[in-house]
């Protein structure tokens, strides 16, 4: 998962003036693009990151294995004796970025093209001739546990393993679907093993064919992307470099809309470009002739007045880069009907806001009490300043038509929620705090800045409960964390991520020494002919500051505890948490903030202990412990059979667990959702609209960790009300 936060620029606005070129100038001018990058990266890194780690031995084989298993996890690439060859450079890459050198990058990149060209000549031969599936061999998918092959011929006898395992999943659909058709129709006579074997490799050739072509695609810069990421991962997991496109595309992530036509996009196997879905209000929608399942077979961009570009076989990814482009102008998109018709359809380019990022509202009715829910995907902000939508501003218009509502509770849902705007935090937690600290952030000279909530008093005030899982990280920790120590508001779920750290994103260019930034842009101009627009050499998302809870103690590693926890079937794997990641910063603690308990909560230890009985005899709940253990066995069980028979049974154990997980995310419960009035004129603005909010408010009903939930907030309620009486 992608977890993130963006500081307020109230902190940060004079940071970078006293950036300085020390680490540069200490040591030789580097030469040639990659060098200067890599040396304006660590320049940076050492003047501004939160804790810089020091340029030695030790740092050099972080960053030298990082590389190697990022570039080629599987090992399907380089052989043992490219490895033992590039292991000269392992306690060295320190002194090359001192150097101004990027001799490992050159030797690294040199050897990986020569591999993956021998490899692609590999994979034709072996899928030419039949697998036996009967034999009794195995595979190893997970890249950790794998050595590297010996020589040539370890490569293609790994390549085999791989070919004949993907061969073997596309035979087992096929054969499952031939099973099917036999079961559906009486007189189908079910196609051999050796036809649908035969099916299977082709089939894999194809995908196999559009790999490549990928690879090919990948060019240097795209390889110095990932060694320069292994550097900055080095540091810790949160500080990235990122070329000028990728920079963007996080702008538009965080932003929740973006420049394009409003249509969902998919790749199918064949290497065809599907639509999906229109979303509606956009520009595809108002135009109104491109189609769901319509295939797109060439982008056109008018304004270049180049020709269409044929995108078979194209990623995803470079095809939304061609679609996309700036506002008002046309993309014309080259189509195939459904029904076989081809069409040239003119879409004017304009802003989609991605609904499905933004904060939306429920009510949810049980035993005679109006629940609000607020669901928030993320804590979005808009970066252009013009009017665009904020977490902040957003989740505040939803209290507050929650309240018109009447509710008796609010359920915040941060579950999943990977973070996002500081800013957007702190406005949000003092709509249920009013005025008040809400997070300390430190910075490298352990000078520390506590931010407030600029409310005067609460805009509501009533029982409160905040969801949260192992997904919950950054800005989604910082506002549970503030709420628990207020004790304002009742935590409920898994532990939380753990990610305690505050980046900023910094050009690189105003770093660049201007003669060796003219020589860049020069020699960049010059591959291109002159036809394109320079957009800088990329950016730097570095871990600036560690943020704090009020009452001192850090989120970073712990994550935030809930009040009640419930059983999570994610919880037990690796991939969830920051404590995980050898590279992560430490937890540690400051001295408090000044701030004052609220005591919202009505005998928590009561909510707790009722919460821990339900919980018990709710067959959900014993099922998501089951599935955690489960998980975790299958997680840490990589080795896959190459026997049909084999891998049949362990498809089948995978599809059990699967099957349950199902039950776990369609519980069985007695909530009623509704929409809000002031809702149900979007909601029923065509039947598009109309069924994906059925589709969303059928989900929430089956939710049994919302169920719970608004169990406990019912409880408040109750004992509040009592206390009343008394």
């Amino acid at each position: 998962m992608k977890t993130k936060i963006l500081i307020p620029s109230v902190i940060c606005g004079a940071l970078l003036a006293f950036f300085s070129f020390r680490y540069i100038n200490s040591y030789a001018q580097p030469q040639g693009q990659n060098a200067i990058i890599q040396q304006t990266v660590m320049a940076l890194m050492q003047e501004a990151h939160y804790s810089p780690q020091e340029i030695n031995d030790a740092f050099s084989k972080k960053v030298f294995d990082k590389v190697m298993e990022s570039l080629d996890y599987d090992k399907r690439f380089l052989n043992q004796q490219d490895y033992d060859l590039l292991k000269k450079h392992q306690n060295d890459i320190d002194d090359q970025i001192k150097a101004g050198r990027t001799d490992f990058f050159q030797d690294l990149n040199s050897v990986f093209v020569k591999r993956v060209a021998e490899a692609e000549q590999y994979y034709k031969p072996i899928l030419a001739k039949p697998f036996n599936f009967d034999l009794n061999d195995e595979i190893q998918l997970d890249g950790k546990k794998l050595s590297y092959a010996k020589g040539t011929e370890g490569v293609k006898e790994r390549w085999n393993a791989v070919l004949k395992y993907r061969a073997l999943m596309k035979f087992a659909d096929l054969k499952k679907a031939e099973d099917k058709k036999a079961k559906d129709s009486t007189g189908y006579v079910v196609k051999a093993d050796a036809v649908l074997e035969k099916e299977a490799r082709e089939s894999v050739q194809k995908m196999q064919d559009r790999y490549f072509k990928r690879l090919n695609k990948m060019n240097e810069n795209d390889r110095f992307s990932i060694y320069m990421n292994a550097i900055t991962s080095a540091e810790d997991p949160h500080s990235d470099f990122l070329p000028p496109e990728d920079r963007k595309r996080f702008e538009e992530m965080m932003s929740g809309n973006f420049i394009g036509i409003g249509a969902q996009l998919q790749v199918t196997d064949d290497g065809q470009t599907k639509v999906v879905m229109i979303i509606t209000g956009s520009p595809s929608w108002q135009q109104g002739q491109l189609k769901v399942n319509d295939i797109i077979e060439k982008v056109e961009d008018v304004a270049s007045g180049k020709a269409p570009v044929d995108i078979e076989g194209y990623e995803i990814d470079d095809v939304v880069k061609l679609i996309r482009g700036k506002e008002g102008t046309i993309v014309k998109l080259h189509v195939k009907h459904e029904d076989g018709t081809r069409q040239v359809i003119g879409i004017t380019r304009g802003r989609v806001d991605t609904e499905d990022t933004f904060a939306k509202s429920n009510i949810i009715e049980n035993n005679g009490k109006r629940i609000g829910y607020i669901y928030l995907p993320e804590f979005y902000t808009n970066f252009n300043g013009a009017g665009g939508r904020t977490s902040g501003d957003d989740v505040k218009k939803e209290v507050i038509k929650l309240k018109q509502e009447g509710v008796d509770g609010i359920v915040l849902d941060l579950r999943n929620n990977g973070g996002g705007s500081l800013s957007d935090v702190v406005e949000m937690a003092g709509i249920f705090i009013g005025s008040g600290p809400v997070v300390q952030v430190r910075g490298r000279k352990n000078n520390v800045s506590i931010l407030p909530s600029n409310e005067d008093e609460a805009i509501y005030k009533g029982p409160l409960a905040i969801m949260v899982n192992g997904g919950s990280a950054s800005a989604s920790e910082i506002l549970a964390a503030a709420m628990q120590d207020y004790g304002r508001a009742v935590i409920i779920g898994a532990r939380t991520f753990g990610k305690g750290t505050v980046q900023k994103v910094v050009s690189l260019d105003p770093f660049v020494e201007p003669n060796a930034r003219k020589a860049i842009i020069e020699a960049w101009m010059a591959a291109k002919n002159g036809d394109a627009r320079f957009e800088g050499i990329g950016s730097l998302k570095l871990t600036i500051q560690k943020f704090y809870r009020v009452d001192g103690g850090s989120t970073q590693l712990k994550g935030v505890t809930p009040d009640i926890l419930l059983p999570d079937a994610y919880e037990l794997l690796e991939e969830f948490g920051e404590r995980r990641n050898p590279a992560a910063l430490p937890w540690d603690k400051i001295k408090a903030a000044d701030y004052t308990n609220m005591n919202a909560i009505p005998d928590l230890v009561r909510l707790n202990n009722d919460s821990k009985q339900r919980i018990a005899n709710n067959e959900t709940f014993v099922l998501a412990r089951q599935m955690a253990t489960r998980l975790k066995e299958q997680q840490e069980n990589n080795i896959y059979p190459l026997n049909f028979t084999k891998f049949k049974k362990k498809l089948e154990e995978g599809e059990a667990i699967a099957k349950k997980l199902e039950q776990i995310d369609s519980a069985k419960t007695k909530l009623q959702v509704i929409n809000l009035k002031e809702d149900l004129s979007r909601i029923n603005i065509d039947s598009a609209s109309v069924e994906k909010n059925k589709k969303w408010i059928d989900g929430l009903k089956k939710d049994a960790y919302l169920n719970e939930t608004v169990n406990v907030l019912n409880e408040w309620i109750k004992v509040v009300a009592v206390r009343s009486k008394d």
